[in-house]
């Protein structure tokens, strides 16, 4: 199952060894911040902030800086107000691209991300030109090395997922996007330790991507997420397991 999860993979492992893991906290601490001003500060009544939470502690963020960051969101500290907005775009060998970011000046933001189009290829395109490709959906990934996995899939089916799948050394399980702190929960409750717990956007489909596409593909999907006001990417692309690991060689 090659592809954007496996691709995924590969920039957590990385993110956990190098600088990259000052830019994931950004990330993180804005996603919180905006979780508790939508939603309010209490987890407990907020799923979004409770997932941004949960995230923000599997990567070891200091609880003080949870902390400042649900407050900044409910009003109790002064901060930064950021929008959330999304482009969606084509890169590299056809591939569609749907961009989350958050920010506090849209303008700077599309421009730079203009620039990184124009770097590595692609183009950005019309509203409601990829979006209607990608579905909403609960995704939770368990290491596959240290889990059995019919207690795995038995746990997440009776919680509500749909569907489970070995990628690698992960299983990589699905669901409707209400039903993740279910899913999650049932997990913890039978000791199986989870890896990451995401709203994620999942293509319906994929374009297969090889070659000297592949490589500018991930290039520019790299330097999309590298931005600080990137939240996500999400792609369609397939590329198989040797092309991908030429392309990040």
């Amino acid at each position: 199952m090659a592809g954007h999860s496996k691709w995924k993979q590969i920039k957590r492992k990385k993110a956990v060894t190098d600088a990259r893991r000052g830019a994931l906290f950004t990330k993180l601490i804005r996603e919180i911040t905006i979780a508790a001003k939508q939603g309010g500060g209490d987890p407990g009544g907020n799923a979004r902030l409770r997932t941004a939470i949960d995230a923000a502690k599997a990567e070891n963020m200091p609880l003080d800086n949870i902390e400042r960051a649900v407050k900044k969101g409910t009003g109790e500290l002064e901060g930064v107000t950021y929008d959330e907005v999304a482009y969606e775009a084509y890169g590299p060998g056809g591939a569609a691209l749907l961009i989350e970011a958050t920010t506090d000046n849209p303008n700077r933001t599309v421009a730079e991300i203009r620039h990184v189009f124009q770097r590595f290829g692609g183009n950005l395109g019309a509203a409601n030109s990829v979006a209607w490709m990608f579905d909403r959906k609960a995704q939770i990934t368990v290491d596959a090395t240290r889990a059995d996995e019919d207690t795995v899939m038995e746990a997440a089916l009776d919680a509500g997922a749909d569907d489970m799948v070995r990628d690698g050394d992960v299983f990589l399980i699905t669901g409707p996007a209400g039903q993740l702190h279910q899913i999650t929960e049932r997990l913890k409750t039978k000791k199986i330790a989870v890896q990451t717990a995401e709203i994620a956007l999942l293509p319906k489909s994929t374009v297969k991507v090889d070659g000297k596409d592949a490589k500018h593909l991930l290039a520019l999907i790299e330097a999309l997420e590298e931005m600080d006001d990137v939240a996500k990417v999400s792609s369609n692309f397939d590329i198989d397991a040797e092309a991908l690991a030429a392309a990040t060689a």
